[in-house]
């Protein structure tokens, strides 16, 4: 038994080409042969055609109302025989695919001109009989060609179809082994980008980290913890007049009894009382007008407060008013703001944040760009997948095929 032949796709067109040389060269040049004579005789239809309109054009111009109304009929028809047989197009390469379909295309029209001929010409005789008659010579040659042609193509040309189908697939793989070359390289050039881009993306992390931990912005960090302490202690020395500041201020702005600027900073204590203390004049003097109109309206049962949380209120207004529960609070808080809003507005801190948003800014383009190009990488590596599934494909097809053909094993690499 014969060894397997090991060949390149190159090796094995030419190494193929050499062993069917003998078998593919002759009927291949039969091929070439018919459809150049398929192309002459063609072209005498075409001449018969223009042949007919010319003969047609003349007794219309002669205006002889005996021959008139056939010879406009007789032009009409030729100027359409003319338009189909100029659609048939000859084949330039030589290959059963494209005989096949020049064959079908061209009966096409042979059997919708011989329906024609058969309907109109003998409505148009005695009249242009010589033209007639030649215009059916070289339309019969024509068919008798077209005939010829495709008895070649099931008998002859039929026995080197497989041939030549596994030359185009030997050409399909050489393509397809290029662009999966292609994409290798692609597939390499996206690895160097992505660790460039990452480490890049390292090197402003890194910056942004660095920046971050500037004794500027660290100490703004702890200013900013200590205020949400000073927030929620807030919060808490209010928690028992919350509800009765609510009713206070439904009283008010329906009877009256607060001022715009009391009922202005009564809403602040409901809503952010830290805010409220750290931006009221030392002893809160605004607060201590609204407790005392608050005390009174409970005291005069103005407000619709239950026993307990009016205990607790009262109390809280107590610890507030009579035992400076806030002072110390208030004065915190003040500190606090003023601190935050010095290291907020010094011309470090602004630049040292400016450069962190530049820096942030560069970076989110990275990560886009990151994206990007991994969203490229998984589209290269299916196509790759596909690729790949495609090629074995071929070859396969392509040993089967060379050792029906020649009865010899080969293996493409």
């Amino acid at each position: 038994m014969s060894e397997t032949l090991k060949l390149s796709p190159e090796e094995a067109k030419k190494w193929l080409e050499k062993e069917t040389e003998s078998v593919f060269v002759p009927v291949h040049a039969k091929a070439k042969k018919l459809l150049k004579e398929m192309e002459k005789t063609l072209e005498k239809v075409e001449d018969a055609c223009n042949m007919l309109l010319e003969s047609s054009r003349r007794e219309i111009e002669r205006r002889n109302m005996k021959v008139y109304k056939r010879a406009r009929g007789l032009n009409k028809l030729a100027r359409l025989f003319l338009e189909r047989f100029r659609r048939i197009k000859v084949p330039k390469g030589i290959s059963y695919n494209e005989l096949l379909n020049f064959i079908q295309d061209s009966q096409e029209v042979f059997l919708i001109t011989e329906t024609d001929i058969k309907n109109w010409f003998p409505r148009i005789s005695p009249f242009f009989i010589f033209d007639r008659r030649k215009f059916l010579a070289e339309f019969e040659k024509a068919k008798e060609k077209l005939g010829e042609l495709q008895s070649f193509l099931a008998k002859k040309y039929v026995k080197i179809k497989t041939l030549e189908e596994t030359f185009f697939l030997i050409e399909t793989l050489q393509k397809l082994k290029k662009e999966l070359s292609d994409m290798e390289i692609r597939k390499k050039q996206i690895t160097d980008e992505k660790a460039a881009i990452e480490n890049r993306i390292n090197e402003i992390q890194q910056k942004i980290t660095r920046l971050e931990a500037h004794e500027t912005l660290t100490s703004l960090n702890t200013i900013n913890m200590e205020i949400e302490k000073l927030r929620l202690e807030a919060k808490h020395v209010f928690r028992h007049l919350r509800k009765p500041f609510m009713k206070l201020q439904s009283f008010a702005l329906r009877q009256g009894g607060l001022t715009p600027e009391e009922l202005k900073k009564l809403d602040q204590y409901m809503e952010n009382p830290f805010e409220a203390l750290a931006t009221e004049e030392k002893g809160f003097p605004i607060l201590r007008q609204i407790l005392q109109k608050l005390a009174t309206a409970m005291a005069k049962s103005e407000l619709k407060l239950k026993q307990d949380k009016k205990r607790k209120a009262e109390q809280a207004i107590h610890s507030i008013l009579d035992k400076n529960l806030l002072d110390d609070l208030q004065q915190k808080c003040k500190k606090a703001i003023t601190l935050k809003k010095q290291l907020s507005t010094s011309p470090e801190t602004r630049d040292i944040r400016r450069n962190i948003a530049e820096l942030q800014e560069k970076l989110e383009k990275l990560k886009h760009e990151n994206r990007r190009i991994l969203s490229e990488r998984a589209k290269i590596e299916a196509k790759n997948e596909e690729m790949l599934k495609r090629i074995r494909d071929a070859k396969y097809k392509i040993e089967k095929n060379v050792f029906e053909l020649v009865g010899r094993k080969i293996l493409i690499e």
